[in-house]
């Protein structure tokens, strides 16, 4: 399924083979930008940092593009679904975070490999999820060759590359989960965003019956990933309706499994993917059930992200770009909570 692009992504082109470095002439220091405490986007810094050294296994990629999604602003705000509020404290750092350079998501150029490495080189154009490691908000980020690394195709830009891995992996573990097949009707809450607009057109690629719910202003969007029919939730409440849905996919945490149980058919999920602590703890009601937890970071599924891109099955949504400079302000445009798809920084491409 060839989709339409909702807006323009990026002015960004993928660029011609490029050179091969050798890990001798890899740099000896970086610029990063550094959240030395948890707050507004104030806390961030930019500072010029030592450059990692890739282990055996390691590869070195320098950073052409690198996501701000809404995991960053939860790190640095340390304002966590709720329940999640001392864990977050324990994984992230009690008084300020343990490591300081935020960022999951990368595309860029391996600089670098350990001489373990099979399958990469430098000069290959790459998209990486560092996860809970982070430090992609940098020029050069080191990954274990272990992590979800793939090759880039030419076909994606850097900065649409770095945009799939946040919401894509979320969206694609949950429907796994959930079992999603063909001809079931599936409602998206959030289907603008990162993770929603990801849904939206995966379930739609299966062959679910989608409807979206966001505001009036994402409506055409939302309908150009594909799905049937959505609701402007300033408008309507979908909990009101005579409709019902075999699942519900809460992607910003503004609902409940107890207030969206009435619209699940028998044998329907309610998926919990920015829930409360709550929410994952929630038991089955008869034959329906929450599904909640973190999205696992895997290869294949980051590998199959990219096939559906390049085959036109998974269209990149980005909703602006900021040079690496102005990553303070990708951080705050993020923080508002209006953002559609994705928000990504990025480098001048060589």
């Amino acid at each position: 399924m060839t989709l339409p692009t909702p807006m323009p992504a990026t002015t960004h082109t993928s660029a011609a083979p490029f050179a091969s470095p050798s890990a001798a002439h890899a740099p000896t220091t970086l610029r990063a930008w550094v959240c030395h405490d948890y707050g507004g986007a104030e806390v961030l810094e930019l500072q010029t940092r030592p450059c990692p050294t890739p282990g055996p296994r390691d590869v070195l990629v320098r950073v052409l593009a690198a996501s701000v999604s809404s995991a960053d602003v939860r790190i640095r705000t340390q304002n966590l679904p709720r329940g999640f509020g001392l864990l977050g404290r324990l994984a992230f750092g009690l008084a300020r975070p343990r490591q300081p350079v935020l960022g999951t998501d990368v595309a860029g150029v391996v600089e670098a490999v350990g001489r373990e490495v099979q399958g990469f080189q430098p000069g290959d154009a790459v998209l990486g999820v560092a996860g809970v490691a982070m430090g992609c908000h940098a020029e050069y980020c080191v990954l274990p060759a272990t992590k979800p690394l793939v090759h880039k195709p030419a076909r994606l830009s850097f900065v649409e590359a770095a945009s799939l891995p946040f919401g894509g992996l979320a969206a694609l573990h949950f429907l796994n989960k959930a079992q999603v097949r063909a001809g079931e009707r599936v409602l998206v809450i959030g289907a603008s965003g990162a993770v929603g607009s990801a849904m939206v057109q995966l379930a739609r690629h299966r062959g679910a019956l989608v409807t979206g719910v966001c505001s009036a202003g994402n409506v055409a969007l939302v309908l150009a990933l594909g799905a049937h029919d959505v609701v402007d939730y300033t408008a309507q409440d979908f909990t009101q309706t005579a409709q019902r849905w075999d699942v519900i996919a809460d992607t910003v945490g503004a609902s409940s499994f107890a207030t969206c149980l009435a619209s699940l058919n028998e044998h329907g999920r309610y998926l919990s993917v920015a829930g409360s602590l709550v929410e994952l703890l929630a038991r089955p009601r008869g034959t329906r059930r929450s599904i909640g937890g973190p999205a696992p970071e895997r290869v294949q599924d980051l590998q199959m992200l990219v096939d559906l891109a390049r085959a036109g099955a998974l269209q990149p949504v980005v909703d602006r770009t900021y040079p690496f400079t102005d990553l303070p302000a990708a951080h705050a445009y993020v923080e508002t909570g209006r953002k559609r798809g994705a928000v990504v920084v990025a480098w001048p491409e060589p």
